[in-house]
């Protein structure tokens, strides 16, 4: 690499090729083609005490760590991919050397191309140092999260200790058919009944209280909408562990409850199976409810007046109104947002954990409650037991129905089809 650019006078950049070159065989002699090795094997060697014949007694060897043969693996393959880049790049370098020269053209210097870089290639050298981060912060470790989906890296082969080997689609077997079926599947039933529930119960709460207070005759708009707004304000964490504090078998709305004479015992708020779940999807339209008060009330302020005169003058009720008129149009722009949401609700972490913690436990499942969705059943798999491989199996199942969801609600919504009918 470089020799027609150096053949040609452009000896910086000729030298920056070659040495690239050099370095990248002297990486792989020294350490990236046993990191490749080491990438296929993830080690040979456990570790403990072996026989050393020469001394004739036991003594400790460090061994293979099975994490890092894959991360470095992992890391040598992104390498190889940049210098191929990069070959490219001096390929088309030469070309263009090449032409200048049959054409008798002007060959750049160094200095001139370098000039390039703050001129009309700037986007490059702005673009370099994110490329980068992206690579080495999310690319890297999403490749290695996916991978460890194929691996058998549980509690009983955690590195540095023990090795773990590739296990091919085993993992998704346990999950979709094996002794895992048993909770996956309730969890994920359960995590779209929630992701429904929890999405619309907001969507209509948010609604039906935007209309109330943008009605007109309604005074004091203002305070009412900062009031329903005040939750946003607050951190989510905070109300929700305030609501857990307040919805505790000893908590002050149980006793409340029970001095007024209204009940006789603490009412299961968290800890029987469905009142946990009914519970969870009410304390979330607390929270949720005002992000869309927001939204449907600049809905609301920028509807046409126009439309609404004409509905009214041709002898529409208020109700008509509103289901052919405000509510397609609310619809429409919030379309995309409830996709959001729904998605974002999938993954709601904060709610379930904060609230529940997933209780209350269920013996027939396996490290999981019956009110944990599937985030949080793959926080425990590797916080409190370790699996990493099937963690890692449920993030990937649970993107693919993401992914699916979203491509299909988009593409058959209005927003997607008919968006020249609300311009």
């Amino acid at each position: 690499m470089g020799f027609a650019n150096l053949r040609n006078g452009q000896i910086i950049k000729g030298l920056i090729f070659l040495l690239a070159e050099i370095g990248f065989i002297a990486y792989m002699v020294m350490a990236g083609a046993s990191s490749i090795v080491g990438l296929i094997t993830l080690g040979t060697q456990a570790q403990g005490w072996v026989m050393d014949e020469s001394l004739g007694i036991k003594v400790q060897v460090e061994g293979d760590n099975s994490m890092l043969c894959m991360i470095y693996g992992l890391a040598t393959i992104m390498i190889i991919a940049l210098f191929l880049v990069f070959y490219v790049v001096n390929t088309r370098s030469a070309a263009a050397v090449y032409e200048c020269r049959k054409s008798g053209e002007h060959i750049r210097s160094f200095r001139e191309d370098a000039a390039l870089l703050l001129d009309s290639r700037f986007h490059v050298t702005l673009l370099t140092v994110p490329t980068a981060a992206v690579l080495v912060f999310t690319v890297l470790p999403l490749l290695y999260m996916i991978l460890l989906a194929f691996t058998s890296y549980d509690h009983n082969h955690l590195p540095p200790k023990n090795l773990f080997d590739w296990i091919g689609l085993s993992n998704f077997g346990k999950m979709l058919g094996g002794n895992i079926a048993g909770t996956f599947f309730p969890l994920l039933v359960w995590t779209l009944i929630w992701a429904f529930f929890a999405t619309f119960s907001s969507f209509l709460g948010g609604v039906v209280l935007a209309l109330l207070i943008n009605k007109k005759g309604i005074k004091f708009k203002k305070f009412f909408r900062t009031i329903f707004v005040t939750t946003v304000a607050v951190p989510q964490f905070v109300s929700l562990l305030i609501m857990r504090n307040m919805l505790h078998a000893a908590g002050p709305i149980n006793s409340m409850l029970e001095n007024l004479g209204l009940i006789s015992e603490p009412l299961p708020f968290l800890t029987d199976a469905l009142a946990a779940k009914i519970t969870v999807i009410a304390v979330n339209m607390w929270v949720g409810i005002p992000f869309t008060i927001m939204i449907v009330t600049s809905v609301l302020t920028n509807l046409p007046e126009d439309q609404l005169e004409a509905a009214r003058i041709d002898g529409a009720n208020a109700f008509q109104i509103f289901r052919k008129i405000t509510l397609p149009q609310i619809i429409f722009i919030m379309t995309p947002t409830l996709i959001q949401q729904f998605i974002g609700n999938i993954n709601n972490f904060n709610v379930i954990y904060l609230l529940t913690g997933g209780a209350p436990m269920n013996s027939n499942y396996y490290a999981a409650g019956d009110t944990d969705l599937l985030v949080t059943w793959l926080y425990k798999l590797t916080v409190e037991k370790a699996d990493y491989n099937l963690a890692s199996t449920i993030g990937i199942i649970t993107f693919v129905v993401c992914a699916v969801f979203s491509l299909i609600a988009y593409t058959r919504s209005a927003a997607y089809n008919k968006e020249d009918m609300f311009q």
